[in-house]
Parts: C-alpha cells; sequence; structure tokens
C-alpha cells in the first residue's frame, strides 16, 4: 500500500535582509539570524554575492559541515590539508569540518566571469562526528542528479543535492541525516517531494512565488520558510504562483544536543568550545597548521 501523500505547513516565515559581511561581500542570513537562531539540526543559511577582489580569506572551522552551492559564477577554494579546487555555477561542495581545518574561499577573478552568487548552508554535526578528521564531498555541475517529477517536459525539475527526490539519489552522504534539494519550474505547476517523517524542514526562495500545502497564503522571493514536522506529515506540496520560480527545499534530522557556538566552532558545551580556542592558538588538536599554513588566494 502506498504512503499517503500528507503535507507539511509553514510554521514560521523569516525574510532574509541583505547586509554587508566580510569584504566586499552582501549576505542575505535567515537562518542563524535573530529571527531564526535555532533550527536544529542547522545553523545558519547565507544567500552571499561577492564582489571581484572580495572574499573570505583564511579562517577555520570546527564541529560542523559547510555546505556551499554555486548559484552564478566560481569560487576558489584551498585548505590547510592541501585541498584546492572551483565550486562552479550548479555545483556544490559539502565539507565536513570535523576536529579542525582553516580553509580560504575567493571569488574567481576573469574579465567575463559573472559575479559570484551562492548558498552557504551550516550543518551540525552529531557530537559522536565532532572530532572526526576533515572531508569534503563534491559534485561538479554535471554531476548533480536531476529528478523529473512529471517528465522532462514537465514544468518542474529537482537538482538532487543530497538525499532522495522521485526515485533519483545524490551520490553525498553527509554525517547526519540532511536532504538538500534545488526545485526549479519553468513555468506555474505544483509538486509533492517526501520528506522523513519528523525532520526539521524548509524552502528559501530564490526567485518567484510559492503556495505551501492546502493554504492559499503566496510567499515571496528571499523569504525562508519553517515547516511542521508532525509524524503523519510524509512531505510537503508545493505549488509555484509564478513562471521561473525556484527554489531550495531543504530538511535534516534533529539532534537532542546543546549548540554552543563561538564564531566558526560548534560544539555541545563551553567546555569544548574553550578547548576548541586553546587548539587553535597553539596549533595542536587539529589545528596543527594554524599559525605556519598562509592560503595562496586569501593573501593574493
Amino acid at each position: 500500500m502506498a504512503t499517503p501523500a500528507v503535507s507539511r505547513s509553514v510554521v514560521k516565515k523569516v525574510l532574509a535582509v541583505e547586509t554587508s559581511e566580510g569584504v566586499g561581500a552582501t549576505v542575505r542570513r535567515s537562518i542563524g539570524s535573530l529571527a531564526l537562531r535555532n533550527l536544529t539540526p542547522f545553523l545558519m543559511l547565507d544567500h552571499a554575492r561577492v564582489s571581484k577582489g572580495a572574499g573570505f580569506p583564511d579562517h577555520p572551522h570546527r564541529g560542523q559541515a559547510t555546505v556551499s552551492y554555486m548559484l552564478k559564477g566560481e569560487s576558489k577554494h584551498e585548505d590547510s590539508a592541501g585541498h584546492f579546487g572551483t565550486i562552479k555555477a550548479g555545483g556544490v561542495q559539502w565539507m565536513c569540518a570535523g576536529r579542525g581545518i582553516i580553509h580560504s574561499e575567493m571569488p574567481t577573478e576573469t574579465a567575463d566571469s559573472p559575479e559570484p552568487e551562492a548558498l552557504q548552508l551550516w550543518v551540525d554535526l552529531p557530537k559522536k562526528f565532532k572530532m572526526v578528521e576533515p572531508s569534503y564531498q563534491e559534485l561538479d555541475p554535471d554531476q548533480v542528479l536531476i529528478a523529473y517529477p512529471q517528465g522532462p517536459d514537465g514544468p518542474v525539475k529537482i537538482k538532487v543535492i543530497s538525499g532522495i527526490s522521485h526515485g533519483v539519489e545524490s551520490p553525498v552522504r553527509p554525517l547526519g541525516g540532511c536532504w538538500y534539494f534545488h526545485v526549479i519550474f519553468n513555468r506555474k505547476g505544483s509538486v509533492f517531494q517526501s520528506i522523513p517523517p519528523g525532520w526539521t524542514t524548509f524552502l528559501y526562495i530564490l526567485n518567484g512565488n510559492v503556495t505551501v500545502g492546502s493554504d492559499p497564503t503566496v510567499h515571496n522571493q528571499f523569504y525562508t520558510l519553517v515547516l511542521s514536522a508532525k509524524g503523519e506529515e510524509t512531505g510537503v506540496s508545493i505549488t509555484a504562483t509564478a513562471d521561473n520560480t525556484d527554489f531550495v527545499l531543504i530538511a535534516g534530522e534533529p539532534l537532542d544536543q546543546e549548540v554552543v557556538q563561538y564564531g566558526p566552532f560548534v560544539m555541545t558545551s563551553n567546555a569544548e568550545i574553550q578547548q576548541a580556542i586553546f587548539d587553535y592558538r597553539h596549533g595542536q588538536n587539529g589545528f596543527e597548521k594554524a599559525h605556519v599554513w598562509k592560503s595562496k588566494l586569501g593573501n593574493r
């Protein structure tokens, strides 16, 4: 017997207001802002535009995963473990910081390259994975699998960054449950996406307008919509009420643990944060290169 399609509904709505951050970057932050501080397992969602000559030079991380999804342009990255590469428009980098890493993220600078635009999501790591070795999972644009819920000629396609959509499964395997989809409508239409019961779920509207479930309320660009998580809800029904509507739909398994954050360090107690600061200052326990490594990107 098929599982009935019971849709989640919107329980909170937050506008991501554009602010300046870093050097030459403008950011729309919803998760991680004062209006939406705690949404386990998610720590932060930034929609960033970075001007040429700007970016995010050398900085550390511990205790979380960072997911960078390029919407336009390109961004280069480099880290203290010797990892170097380019994230192209439509590509994704899923970095597990684990016990510690230092990296730099800077836009590609060529005369004809568009201004980089990206989403960066921070996902909390389960306590048992906080101190694992850093790792990467990366997909070039042509490696991101696409689901067509109503066929290739239908109104919607879903880029499956992680998780499963309409029989299409991403090769990305996060530490902890997390599904990440980029849903793209070329014209008005509806889609139902299954989500594991009880998972924290939200969507962020990049372009156009949507309604959710049976509620006729129309939600607009740059809003983050937090969805309900009742046991009987098997997914979410979303309708694009305008042509050329797209949004990201993201869901994760909630974590029953404390979140203690100090800048780029995210642990489960104040003692662990103090240890992270101590390790970084003294170049140990994952931060051995803290005082000797400098990226070429961040110091160009």
